[in-house]
């Protein structure tokens, strides 16, 4: 089957690991966690492998070293976190015209292949290459530093991640998805669940007491919820 694995954080020191079938349109498994870590990631798929399941590929959200948990298999970087990721670093509106190009080509990523996207970031490296070895000095003046910093480490993630973009496309036969979209709805579901059922102000939620009243509202809401295509392979937390 094609899996889908993400975390995701209600507050902090608060978070929920769950992998996903695309194939069966079902959560095969979640647990608590407190930091996102390849082992985490590892204990998940080695529970489900003795259950009996077995992964084709893997949707993930970029993460290198969650990557390599899965270096066995064709995994897909999602591309809603890999264009969230370059408006991280870009802003939605860059000021830079380097920064400009540079977001535009990451817009486009729905609609290119590898071999496109590849020349795309080659001509804009050698255009802008000049540019991204500018140097200014540190508040102390010190030490030296790149100027535009945020423009290439944007850069740097497009194409680092660039293998994984289109494993969509290299493997049509196993019908990937290329976002992890499908797991995110069910995060949303449960995210305003527990807003009705606790009434949790932001704020309040990322103080410890809030936590604990996050973390018992989604074992409940998760539990009602989420149900396995073998009910059994679902670690329920509190059990």
């Amino acid at each position: 089957m094609v899996g889908i694995a993400d975390i995701t954080f209600w507050g902090r020191g608060y978070g929920v690991l769950v992998f996903r079938s695309w194939d069966l349109k079902q959560n095969l498994y979640w647990t608590e966690v407190t930091t996102e870590t390849a082992a985490a990631y590892l204990e998940a798929r080695q529970t489900l492998e003795k259950l009996g399941y077995s992964f084709k590929a893997m949707i993930l959200d970029g993460r290198k070293g969650i990557r390599e948990v899965f270096a066995d298999l064709p995994v897909q970087i999602c591309h809603f976190h890999q264009l969230a990721a370059i408006k991280r670093y870009l802003t939605s509106r860059p000021k830079l015209e380097a920064g400009k190009e540079l977001r535009a080509i990451s817009l486009a990523l729905p609609k290119l292949n590898e071999k496109l996207l590849s020349q795309a970031l080659e001509e804009w490296h050698t255009k802008w290459k000049e540019f991204l070895k500018e140097r200014t000095y540190t508040e102390d003046r010190m030490h030296w530093q790149y100027t535009h910093r945020r423009t290439r480490a944007a850069y740097r993630s497009l194409k680092t991640n660039l293998p994984y973009l289109f494993t969509y496309q290299k493997y049509p036969k196993l019908k990937i998805a290329n976002t992890t979209n499908s797991l995110d709805g069910s995060f949303s579901h449960l995210k305003d669940l527990l807003r009705l059922h606790r009434g949790l102000k932001r704020q309040r939620r990322d103080q410890p007491p809030a936590v604990q009243s996050a973390r018992d509202g989604f074992r409940a809401a998760a539990n009602r919820t989420w149900r396995a295509a073998v009910p059994s392979a679902v670690p329920r937390c509190g059990d």
